[in-house]
């Protein structure tokens, strides 16, 4: 399991998350963070300090954000 970061962070991009990973495996994309689903440790630390809840665990990303999946995928 890795963690995914969806819609709600485009243009908004506060590094909240960014400051709590313990393995350094959140990145700048253009507009938005995307986590490197490869270097994920799962500690899920990220998740709840995002401010606009944009970030969710790989099997639990609703639906219609999957495209978001491929879009770390494409990133790492």
């Amino acid at each position: 399991m890795a963690y995914v970061i969806t819609e709600p962070c485009v243009d908004v991009k506060d590094a909240s998350c960014v400051d709590v990973c313990p393995v350094d495996c959140i990145y700048e994309a253009d507009r938005q963070y995307y986590i490197n689903v490869d270097e994920c440790i799962d500690c899920a630390a990220c998740e709840p300090v995002c401010p606009v809840a944009a970030i969710f665990a790989l099997e639990a990303v609703p639906p219609d954000q999957a495209s978001f999946i491929e879009f770390a995928k494409e990133q790492g």
